[in-house]
Parts: structure tokens; C-alpha cells; sequence
């Protein structure tokens, strides 16, 4: 699994759970034992000159593109479609995480996530990884900032 091999190369402390199919946000967060802000989403997004980086989300919020945009410094970014992602991270969507990607973008990461211990995809969509925020972020060298906004419910 290229998500152990990598953080144990980066001396991060993981631990992986089998993750039952969940129907919602906080279905999943109820078969894992955590709170809905202890998932984070790991987002593949697009800048328009073809590169890519990791946007990561706490589960209770969304991404803020005028934030986002602000702080990568640009001022078109988008999410690519499901093949794209997978072509960029070697990840399927569900399972996407910067660790153990088969290119290392630049992590972005909200700084809501920071202080706790969450759960992030593990690359194989039947696991979820766990692990110290600020450890990952550390190890990942992410750029941390405020780059959401609340979720709204639909």
C-alpha cells in the first residue's frame, strides 16, 4: 500500500480501519466513532496551467475558492473530473489522499483540520486512515490557511 510506505518513510505514525459503504457525511462519521470536521476531504484541483494540488477539507465544511484562489495566488482553479484525479494522484475519488501520490503536489489544507486527530482517505476505498493533522501537515510541508467556509445543507 504506497499510503504506509509513505508515511513511514516520513516517520508518520498511521493507523488504517476497514470503512463500511456509507450513504452520507454523517453516516460515515458514525461508522468510523468521529465527528463529522474529523473527516477530511482530500480534493485534487485543477490551476489552469495543467498542474494540480491537494485542497484538504474538514468533512462539515467546503472548499472557498475566493480563499483558495487568494492563497495559491491565482485566479482560475477547478476540480477535474474523476479520471483526471485518478491520472494525477493514482487515486480513485473516495480514496484520494497526498500521501503516497504518484506526483507530489502542493498541499493546501484548512486551517479548521489543525489540533486533532482525523481521518482521511488511505488510497484503497475501503479504508480510512488515521492520523495527528499537524503531524500530516508537518510532513507534507502543506500551506495552512483558512480556505473554507461552513457547510450549507441542500
Amino acid at each position: 500500500m504506497r499510503v504506509a510506505a509513505d508515511a513511514l518513510a516520513r516517520g508518520l505514525h498511521i493507523d488504517f480501519a476497514e470503512r463500511m459503504d456509507a450513504t452520507n457525511l454523517k453516516h460515515a462519521a458514525e461508522l468510523l466513532g468521529i465527528a463529522p470536521a474529523d473527516i477530511v476531504k482530500t480534493l485534487v484541483v485543477k490551476h489552469k496551467d495543467g498542474t494540480f494540488l491537494f485542497a484538504l477539507i474538514p468533512g462539515d465544511r467546503q472548499i472557498s475558492w475566493p480563499k483558495l484562489r487568494d492563497i495559491v495566488g491565482v485566479n482560475k482553479l477547478s476540480l477535474p473530473d474523476a479520471s483526471v484525479a485518478l491520472a494525477a494522484t493514482g487515486y480513485p475519488r473516495g480514496a484520494i489522499t497526498p500521501l503516497g501520490s504518484t506526483t507530489p503536489w502542493p498541499v493546501y489544507a484548512d486551517s479548521h483540520m489543525t489540533g486533532k486527530r482525523v481521518s482521511l482517505g488511505a488510497g484503497d476505498p475501503g479504508y480510512s486512515a488515521f492520523v495527528d493533522a499537524d503531524a500530516l501537515l508537518a510532513t507534507l510541508g502543506a500551506t495552512v490557511a483558512d480556505i473554507t467556509e461552513p457547510l450549507v445543507d441542500h
